[in-house]
């Protein structure tokens, strides 16, 4: 059995301010995967020891990139894309193992009056295809903030968030796009109809108080990966960003 982490730690240094490792070490997870860790090399050290360590870092300073902590060492490691145009903002990082491919991955928001739609409809389209071009191989996890709310039921307010950054109709329909390709939204197969469980809340508006979140945050998995599905969970107590970790057990 393998259990998997990903978080969006809105940080890194300031989330290691706010109990990071102890929760690392807590959850003991074999794969820890994060999301924009707003720092470049060198201005963090991370004592997890146990663990291989893999990051990817923007280019613009404080902004976006994601790691990878494996306690297994991975056949081989790769950082974003391929692809010029996607990978400045360190944003993807992928692990070979045997059995599959895991990737942790920080999808570009929309961003207010929704002037990054089109970048961000080119990048589904990129990051899809990336997927399924690793399929060819082995099946794949990916995980991450993927800055999108795919049904109504996946946040507190959809009615006036419709046309909001990350409840688009087009966000959405490349969502549908992704899962109709082959892949399996692990938190919705084993909880199809659960209500009011959310992995990101505003800072703004004692949102998270009044738990008027949005569940942004994802273990995909493909098709051929379902049977090995333990469990999939949520952990909103977990506090320290403005997301909260999500996990996945597999056999």
């Amino acid at each position: 059995m393998k259990k998997m982490i990903s978080w969006n730690v809105n940080g890194i240094r300031a989330c290691l301010d706010k109990g990071f490792l102890d929760y690392a070490k807590t959850v003991d997870a074999d794969i820890f995967c994060i999301q924009e860790s707003k720092m470049q090399e060198g201005q963090a050290v991370i004592d997890l020891p146990g663990y291989h360590q893999y990051w990817n870092y923007a280019e613009k300073k404080g902004y976006s990139g994601v790691a990878m902590f494996t306690k297994e060492e991975p056949i081989s490691v790769a950082y974003g894309l391929g692809i010029e145009e996607h990978d400045h903002e360190g944003r993807v990082i992928t692990a070979e193992f045997a059995d599959y491919y895991v990737i942790t991955c920080y999808t570009p928001n929309s961003q207010d009056g929704l002037k990054r739609l089109d970048y961000r409809m080119t990048w589904e389209d990129a990051f899809r295809a990336y997927l399924k071009k690793l399929e060819e191989k082995k099946p794949v996890i990916f995980c991450g903030d993927l800055n999108v709310a795919h049904k109504e039921i996946d946040l507190k307010n959809p009615k006036t968030n419709r046309k909001n950054a990350g409840f688009t109709d087009e966000e959405r329909g490349k969502f549908t796009e992704l899962l109709e390709a082959g892949f399996i939204d692990t938190y919705r197969y084993f909880y199809p109809d659960k209500t009011d469980i959310y992995s990101w809340w505003s800072y703004r508006f004692s949102a998270r108080a009044k738990n008027a979140g949005w569940r942004i945050d994802y273990f995909c998995v493909s098709e051929a990966l379902k049977d090995r599905l333990v469990s999939a969970d949520i952990h909103t107590d977990i506090l320290g960003s403005d997301h909260c970790p999500v996990e996945l057990v597999i056999e």
